[in-house]
């Protein structure tokens, strides 16, 4: 290789190794800015919304969460209910958003239902994050129980997305006497993985509801739902959080050609019916 070969092959590499700096500082910023807005990349809250749909009749509730957060929820009544539900929804909108779907659930399957809204949601107060959202739902549940006359261990759990790894948690608390999952995920940083898989996002992550870990610890029945179309929250991982879950009994159904935010249909009531009827003989 003669002199000009090789003065022309030192400044190709220092291009090579100029262009892999900037490549590097590029991502390591990436990286921090995503770390930066990781509880804005997971919660989606809003806080307007229509409170009382037309023909339905919320009795709203407010409450306060351990660390004095001022929570809002809604409660639709059963006159003769088989079951009280707690619902806790998933992370975009407010409870306002899913007044039909309660309304189905008190008039399908003949319960009382109360949902609730996390800090920062709705009329609720304060900012959402992993630990005030778990407190939420612990001071949504102690309300719930009060308000009835329902013992914590009677009160059926349900949650969507990631609103069933909030109440995996606290089934994993206290022991109730039903948990209900659709579209939930094994824990955070899982689906971050999913639709991030060139950001290190499984060691970055502190928000991580680890639903996985908590029905680990969870022996009580156990309905779980998921659809094989979710864009969201892969069926793979609706999959993995089932076989990690040491519940009994314990069932999972497959909703066909349903992506994570098409509405519940026929076969998700009538499978919630035969599940209820199962785990509940005396209800209260």
């Amino acid at each position: 290789m003669n002199h000009f070969q090789l003065q022309r092959s030192k400044r190709w590499w220092g291009k090579v190794v100029l262009g892999g700096w900037f490549f590097l500082r590029c991502y390591v910023l990436l990286v921090l800015v995503m770390m930066l807005l990781e509880r804005y990349l997971i919660f989606f809250p809003t806080r307007s919304g229509q409170w009382n749909p037309p023909g339905l009749e919320f009795e709203e509730a407010f409450f306060e969460a351990p660390d004095g957060v001022r929570l809002h929820g809604g409660v639709l009544e059963h006159p003769d209910p088989r079951a009280v539900v707690l619902f806790a929804h998933g992370n975009a909108g407010n409870l306002s958003h899913r007044a039909e779907m309660m309304e189905e659930l008190r008039r399908r399957l003949r319960v009382s239902v109360f949902i609730f809204d996390y800090r920062g949601y709705g009329k609720s107060s304060g900012s959402p994050t992993e630990q005030g959202i778990l407190q939420d739902a612990q001071a949504a549940r102690r309300w719930l129980a009060q308000r009835t006359g329902v013992g914590e261990d009677q009160l059926v759990l349900m949650g969507r997305s990631l609103g069933g790894a909030v109440v995996a948690h606290l089934a994993a608390q206290q022991t109730p006497a039903a948990l209900i999952l659709d579209s939930t995920f094994t824990c955070l940083p899982d689906v971050a993985a999913y639709h991030y898989p060139w950001l290190p996002v499984r060691w970055l992550m502190r928000t991580r509801l680890d639903a996985q870990a908590q029905l680990a610890c969870y022996q009580g029945p156990l309905l779980q739902f998921h659809g094989d179309q979710d864009r969201i929250v892969p069926y793979e991982l609706g999959q993995k959080l089932f076989q990690a879950a040491a519940s009994r009994p314990k069932q999972f159904v497959t909703l066909k050609d349903h992506d994570h935010n098409d509405p519940w249909p026929a076969e998700f009531y009538e499978h919630l019916d035969r599940f209820l009827n199962q785990v509940l003989p005396n209800s209260p």
